[in-house]
């Protein structure tokens, strides 16, 4: 009965999205209308939980997709974008505040808190007169508490979109912004969704950092069953926005928090855990746009205000992506990742530091603590097994089980890393193979290296002194021992 609920839901949020695209598609323009000039656009902006660019507009075949497809293909799909950080809370703090995580303090870390004293792009958009609500996953996890919060950082929250556009007040239209935050694809996985949603498993290409196996293979697709999960969230706030009138003036942005939850991607710097989707609709810009030049979640907290018409915080690192959207061919530009403490699996409750510069041919990485085991202890310590940087599924079982059959690709996941990593992605776009000792890579090296160094000294990483290390002290509000006093 589940299952057959399932389908008819599938097929309900399908048909949804062919109604949206016969009312609204026509050659050639956005839809969803273009903003009176004197009116601030709504927003609907849509986190996935550990999504990859594993969509259809991404070029992605196995993906069932077709909504958010349709928005990429009438507003703007950035290729090249990467979240802040490869997990949940450091990045999400980062959508909110528009600063690098390592400009957060314990916001730093996963199941750490985010202090209420950095200037929060929801709490702006309120007292600027905005509507605000979060559904599902918003900032977390962690203590919102600690850092001085009394709801969620990132809005109060509402059962649905739907429950939040019918408490909208009777007067003159309010603008409102709403996060909407689908658990899905996070782990763990409903195995049986696969079988009842249609999934093209002749199309599954499985990553190079992974082993084509029958059983790597079945976990992608409870991967893509959820990623589907994503589609059917996407169209329900498409058919709420037309039933409310509101969707003419309305900002849609698609996009998730970090990579997907697989061995050597999610909480790892490489593209596999750093790349993410992103797609703003916005009603006014010439559909179709790709834009291929790296950019960062940590500009959306000051694109989100340049468009209600508020001047960017002065905390804010992120630079405003309005400039992307004028159809002109922007400067190419390199984007920084970074990393710290994900899941507590260390002894001592130690994070694993790293920081990246990501060109559009290069990935640079410094592991600041290359002593340690970069997806955790090979023990458990206190939660998710032994690497439980990697999240448990059969893909992480499997590399464990058959190491020595597969030994590049485990020591790729799970392995101790070399203070320095480059790949060329022209020639490596799979960042299997490392050449930063490589002669003829020493100026780009230097050269990167010298980039990355200005940022961290610009935006004032606390791991350039030993003050620094306070970052491994900082509580893990994830379970009731790691709270007690010692």
């Amino acid at each position: 009965m589940k299952q057959f609920r399932t389908v008819l839901t599938l097929i309900a949020f399908l048909a949804v999205g062919w109604t949206f695209r016969q009312k609204t598609e026509k050659p050639g323009k956005a839809q969803l209308g273009v903003a009176q000039p004197t009116q601030r656009p709504n927003i609907v902006y849509i986190v996935a939980d550990d999504l990859s660019p594993t969509l259809g507009c991404y070029g992605d075949s196995v993906a069932l997709t077709p909504t958010i497809d349709r928005l990429a293909r009438q507003g703007i799909l950035f290729e090249a974008a990467f979240c802040t950080a490869p997990s949940c809370s450091p990045s999400r703090a980062s959508m909110l505040t528009g600063r690098h995580p390592h400009q957060l303090a314990e916001g730093t870390n996963l199941w750490g808190t985010l202090p209420g004293r950095y200037p929060n792009v929801v709490n702006l958009l309120e007292g600027a007169g905005y509507r605000v609500g979060l559904t599902g996953k918003g900032w977390g996890p962690g203590d919102h508490t600690v850092g001085g919060y009394t709801r969620n950082p990132a809005g109060p929250s509402f059962k649905s979109f739907a429950e939040f556009m019918s408490n909208s007040s009777t007067g003159p239209p309010q603008p409102f912004f709403f996060w909407l935050g689908p658990r899905d694809p996070h782990r763990p996985y409903e195995t049986s969704l696969k079988q009842t949603i249609g999934l093209r498993p002749q199309y599954l290409k499985v990553p190079a950092h992974l082993p084509d196996t029958p059983e790597v293979r079945d976990d992608l697709l409870d991967y893509y069953a959820e990623v589907a999960r994503v589609e059917q969230a996407v169209a329900s706030v498409v058919e709420t926005l037309e039933k409310s009138g509101r969707q003419q003036n309305t900002i849609i942005i698609v996009t998730g928090d970090n990579g997907m939850p697989f061995p050597r991607a999610k909480a790892n710097l490489y593209d596999a855990g750093s790349r993410i989707p992103l797609i703003i609709y916005d009603g006014k810009s010439a559909g179709g746009q790709r834009i291929a030049t790296p950019v960062s979640l940590v500009d959306l907290a000051p694109t989100l205000l340049e468009w209600a018409g508020l001047p960017k915080a002065e905390s804010m690192a992120g630079q405003s992506l309005v400039r992307f959207m004028t159809g002109k061919k922007p400067a190419d530009q390199a984007v920084f990742i970074e990393r710290e403490r994900h899941a507590q699996v260390r002894a001592g409750n130690l994070g694993y530091p790293a920081r990246a510069i990501r060109t559009t041919r290069f990935l640079y990485i410094q592991n600041l603590k290359p002593d340690r085991w970069p997806a955790g202890d090979p023990r458990e310590v206190m939660a998710v097994g032994a690497y439980g940087d990697i999240d448990n599924g059969p893909a992480k079982r499997y590399l464990i089980e058959h190491r020595d059959q597969h030994r590049s690709l485990t020591d790729g996941a799970m392995a101790k890393r070399p203070a320095e990593e480059l790949y060329d992605l022209q020639k490596d776009p799979n960042q299997q193979t490392n050449v930063a000792d490589t002669p003829i890579y020493q100026r780009t090296k230097g050269q990167l290296k010298q980039q990355l160094q200005a940022w961290r000294q610009r935006t004032a990483d606390p791991r350039l002194t030993e003050a620094g290390e306070v970052i491994d002290t900082y509580p893990y509000y994830g379970n009731k021992a790691a709270r007690e006093p010692k």
